[in-house]
C-alpha cells in the first residue's frame, strides 16, 4: 500500500469508531469518503424545494456547497453573501434559525461524540440547537480531539486565531498565533457550547470525512 492509502485506511478506521459513538448519543452519523460522496449525500438528503441556512463555516465553502445549492434551486440563507447590508445580514442570520435544513460544521468533535463550538455572535450555535428541522454538520478529520479539554484547546489555539485572521481582527491571538485568554473587546470567543446528545426535537446528522477541511 502507498503512504496515502495507509493514511486513508487509518482515518476511516478512526471515523468508524467516532460514528458508533455519535449514534450512541442519538445522532445520525455517516462517513463520506470523498467530495463526490458529499455531493451525492446532499442530493439524497436535501430536497430542492427546501430552504437551507448556512451560517459562517469555512468547511462548507471549501466543499462549495453554497454555490452548489444555489445552482440546484434551493433558497439559501447565507449571511456571507457579498453585497448584503448590515441589516440584511442580521435578517439572514434570523432566517437561518427557521430554515428547513441548517448546514454547518464543528470547531471540534471528541472521539466520544461530543460536538463543541465557540462563537462570537451565537447565531451558528443557536441554530444548531433549536430552530431548523434538520441540522447537518460536516466534519473533517482535523476537527477530532481525544476529549473535551483537548477539544477546547484546539478551538482556542487553532480555529480561533485562523478565524480572527480571516475576519481581519486585531485580537491578541492573531499576533501570537495562539490563545492568551484575552478579554479583548474584539474577541470572538464569547459563546461556548457542548452538544452531548442530539437535541430532542431536531433531526441531526454528522457527516464525517477522512480528510482535512476548514479551520
Amino acid at each position: 500500500m502507498t503512504f496515502e492509502e495507509v493514511s486513508n485506511w487509518h482515518n476511516l478506521k478512526i471515523l468508524e469508531n467516532v460514528k458508533k459513538n455519535l449514534e450512541k448519543r442519538d445522532f445520525e452519523a455517516v462517513i463520506l469518503s470523498d467530495r463526490d460522496a458529499v455531493q451525492k449525500f446532499v442530493n439524497e438528503k436535501i430536497p430542492k424545494d427546501k430552504t437551507v441556512g448556512m451560517p459562517g463555516s469555512a468547511t462548507l465553502r471549501e466543499l462549495e456547497l453554497d454555490s452548489y445549492l444555489k445552482k440546484r434551486g434551493n433558497t439559501l440563507y447565507d449571511h456571507w453573501d457579498a453585497g448584503l447590508s448590515d441589516a440584511e445580514r442580521f435578517d439572514t442570520r434570523k432566517k437561518q434559525l427557521q430554515a428547513d435544513f441548517l448546514l454547518t460544521s464543528a470547531n471540534a468533535l471528541t472521539m466520544d461524540g461530543q460536538i463543541l463550538n465557540i462563537d462570537g455572535i451565537g447565531n451558528r450555535v443557536a441554530s444548531m440547537i433549536f430552530g431548523p428541522t434538520h441540522v447537518i454538520s460536516f466534519v473533517g478529520i482535523n476537527k477530532l480531539a481525544r476529549n473535551l479539554e483537548e477539544a477546547i484547546w484546539r478551538i482556542k489555539n487553532v480555529a480561533t486565531p485562523r478565524n480572527a485572521k480571516r475576519l481581519g481582527l486585531e485580537t491578541p491571538c492573531v499576533k501570537t498565533g495562539y490563545c492568551v485568554e484575552c478579554k479583548a473587546n474584539t474577541s470572538i470567543c464569547r459563546v461556548t457550547t457542548i452538544i452531548d446528545y442530539r437535541p430532542s426535537i431536531t433531526q441531526f446528522t454528522v457527516a464525517l470525512m477522512p480528510f482535512e477541511l476548514g479551520f
